[in-house]
């Protein structure tokens, strides 16, 4: 199967959550207005059991995003076929509307890193992450969206520039991509760059599901601001704006709330949810008197 004629979907241009354990009855019995659930595809490998009594249930209700965590796509090794296989499974068991991985690699010889680990941006890089994304879709059957990662090392020996390199996979491979507004904060701040600049380079056309979460800060050797893309608190203010500016370029995409650290209970997350999609629904309101104002 070519690149190009890889199946893909879309989830809702709406706001949507990481779907918890603890919450499982919750939705059930409520039934939330929520645009859509996201879960770690690593945690519904096993062949049965409550995880997947649940998840069935609650995928005849929303649609579903199936988030990577563990194919490790930027390893100098080569995938894992067991584990590609096991993806193929979920995804044909689940058939989610979107399926995505990070730019990231957290396997090394036989061993695996509890990490996403970052990776330097040179030809050779490139040229591997770009063969590990065809494999991937080649294999899965589905169309991928791949995620910018949080940083907090730069290596000497890049010779590319992030949003370069991920625009480029995306043209030699046809994948999407996911952009993640907190890495881009998280990373600009430790980085001393503007993350404003950033999303105004991003490729935003080939974007096909947006993410937000919390940071934790703390200080470096240096005393400087460093960020830590921690999942375990709201959306901070700084990041809800860059996500406007985002939204002022993208217009309305699927946008998941990730809280999974310290994870609170679902009227918290369902405001966090419900902030979001007012700003979507502000754009797309936006757009369309700008639409009424060209045509009069």
């Amino acid at each position: 199967m070519s690149a190009s004629k890889i199946p893909t979907s879309s989830l809702p241009a709406r706001a949507g959550l990481g779907l918890k354990p603890e919450h499982y009855e919750t939705i059930l019995a409520n039934r939330p207005d929520v645009g859509f659930f996201e879960v770690h595809a690593e945690n519904y490998m096993g062949a049965g059991g409550p995880p997947h009594h649940y998840l069935e249930a609650i995928t005849e209700l929303y649609p579903l995003s199936l988030h990577g965590v563990g194919l490790s796509i930027g390893a100098a090794r080569g995938l894992d076929k067991t584990h590609l296989k096991r993806l193929r499974g979920l995804i044909e068991r689940y058939r989610p509307q979107s399926f995505s991985e990070h730019l990231a690699w957290s396997t090394h010889d036989t061993g695996f890193l509890n990490d996403l680990l970052p990776l330097p941006y040179t030809q050779e890089t490139l040229a591997r992450v770009i063969d590990h994304v065809d494999e991937t879709q080649q294999a899965l059957g589905r169309r991928l969206l791949l995620e910018n990662p949080s940083t907090y090392v730069l290596f000497a020996d890049s010779t590319i520039d992030e949003v370069d390199f991920l625009a480029t996979i995306a043209e030699q491979t046809a994948c999407g991509l996911l952009l993640d507004v907190n890495n881009v904060m998280v990373s600009a701040v430790n980085h001393r760059l503007d993350a404003a600049t950033y999303i105004d380079r991003f490729p935003v056309e080939l974007v096909g599901e947006i993410h937000l979460a919390g940071y934790d800060e703390t200080v470096d050797a240096a005393g400087d601001r460093l960020l830590i893309d921690a999942h375990g608190t709201a959306v901070k203010s700084d990041v809800v704006a860059l996500y406007e500016h985002t939204l002022a370029r993208s217009g309305p995409l699927p946008t998941l709330i990730e809280w999974d650290n310290d994870v609170p209970d679902f009227d918290t997350l369902q405001a966090e949810a419900a902030r979001a999609d007012a700003m979507l629904s502000a754009e797309a309101l936006r757009r369309r008197k700008g639409r009424r104002m060209k045509a009069a």
